[in-house]
């Protein structure tokens, strides 16, 4: 799908403003400036008519352009990625996966944006600046080098009907971490007897495709005990018992069910946005999945969105609460860009928290706010919406933590090459063991995290 231009987009945008208009704080006049800005384009049209509402403010009030373009996710990737290699870069960049901002922190090829954070700071919540914190390897030092805007984890998403035509209550759901994914089996077994054989329990992604499948992987690592795989200091803990054994359950209990006929077939060769689509076709009873984007696309079918259940991690087997991955998405400055200073103040009046709040909330909520106060004295994140309710409660309000690639950008390498998907591959399609199978992921991780030495400050 191609980019979308400027004036595509703002033919589109039209008589979509209603979804609020953003708070004009006062800016500073100069001489009038333009910032080229690469942006995320939407799975909903509310949010880029937000993005462009957005946009359209700071116009006004600052009297400066912006020559923008909204791109979807993965076309984005590949263009920063080039861009980077080429030096011919945009402004602005905002690109959504695990690795890009960490490698090219290390690498020293962003701009350290703390200037830019340091003002609004003491607003955001401190996992949202966490996930922002990276380290460089030319200045061996941490700086925030992404502007904190959207925060996500990945909830587990339920049709609630399903669930009932399979013989089961909504209320019957267990809440410990095992008995709550057992949970589903029966259903897909009552479901196939009524008749519907094509429909799966689960939608896990054992694909080497994307973010989502790395996602999926490590909340399970973490339900059995692997939280420390990589600690703060920057440590790969392969050699640790404790995250091998956590790592080996965790691979049984994603890859027996494929093995046993209770996930699609075509999990193997998904990407990203393949799951979403499935699961809206009712594929499968319960996906798990980042950020709500799920229950977005189906914003303007009532009965289909109000049909999903939202819900947070279950608790451990031991009965404690889980935490959450999350990280923080926003803009970023790439060295050799042309109008840094432009391209700060636009940033710098993104992330004011009404402008930021009005914002996420044009775009239906997908994205969560990383302003705890805010979040929690505005209705619309905690009390209108069931999905955006859990949500906010497991991202934001629960206990979180960063995916490992913000304590070491040498897991963004990692999970660029996919090591636990291929564990699964070897123990789906090989017949290996999963015990061998995670021993071969486990050194090749260690090779590569032992070329990303963090320095203690």
């Amino acid at each position: 799908m191609p980019g979308l231009t400027r004036r595509c987009l703002l033919r589109r945008s039209l008589g979509l403003a209603a979804a609020g208009a953003l708070a004009r704080p006062h800016i500073a006049n100069a001489a009038v400036t333009t910032a080229e800005v690469w942006w995320n384009q939407g799975f909903a049209q509310e949010e880029d008519a937000a993005f462009l509402a957005m946009v359209g403010d700071y116009e006004k009030a600052s009297g400066n352009k912006i020559d923008h373009s909204l791109i979807p996710f993965a076309p984005l990737r590949q263009k920063a990625v080039s861009a980077i290699e080429s030096g011919a870069v945009p402004d602005i960049l905002e690109v959504l996966d695990l690795w890009f901002a960490g490698l090219n922190v290390w690498d020293d090829k962003l701009l350290d944006l703390s200037d830019v954070v340091a003002p609004q700071r003491s607003q955001f919540a401190p996992m949202a600046l966490t996930c922002c914190y990276l380290y460089n390897n030319a200045a061996k030092t941490r700086g925030y080098y992404i502007a904190p805007m959207k925060i996500t984890g990945a909830p587990f998403h339920i049709w609630k009907s399903l669930v009932e035509k399979g013989g089961a209550k909504i209320s019957d759901i267990p809440n410990t971490w095992d008995a709550f994914l057992d949970f589903f089996k029966p259903v897909q077994d009552t479901l196939r007897k009524q008749g519907m054989r094509n429909v799966y329990a689960y939608g896990y992604q054992l694909t080497a495709n994307g973010g989502d499948p790395i996602a999926t992987f490590n909340a399970f690592l973490i339900a059995y005990g692997g939280k420390d795989l990589v600690t703060q200091d920057g440590k790969l803990h392969t050699d640790d018992p404790r995250m091998r054994e956590a790592a080996i359950k965790a691979l049984v209990k994603l890859t027996t069910p494929f093995k046993e006929g209770y996930v699609p077939p075509g999990v193997v060769n998904w990407n990203d946005a393949d799951d979403n689509n499935a699961f809206h076709s009712k594929l499968m009873v319960m996906d798990f999945d980042g950020t709500i984007s799920t229950e977005v696309a189906l914003y303007g079918k009532k009965e289909d969105y109000d049909d999903i259940l939202t819900r947070g991690l279950p608790l451990g087997n031991d009965g404690k609460a889980l935490p959450a991955q999350v990280t923080t998405f926003g803009p970023m400055i790439p060295k050799g860009a042309k109008h840094v200073e432009p391209a700060k103040e636009f940033i710098k009046y993104m992330i004011q928290p009404k402008v930021l709040n009005q914002y996420l909330k044009a775009g239906l909520g997908r994205w969560m706010l990383p302003v705890p106060e805010i979040a929690n004295s505005d209705p619309f994140w905690l009390k209108e919406d069931p999905h955006r309710e859990a949500y906010c409660r497991q991202t934001l309000l629960g206990p979180t933590m960063p995916f490992y690639e913000v304590y070491n950008p040498g897991m963004a390498q990692v999970n660029a090459e996919h090591l636990f998907s291929v564990a699964e591959y070897d123990v789906i399609n090989q017949g290996m063991t999963p015990e061998a199978a995670i021993d071969k992921a486990f050194k090749r991780a260690a090779d590569i995290v032992a070329k990303y030495q963090i320095g203690q400050s």
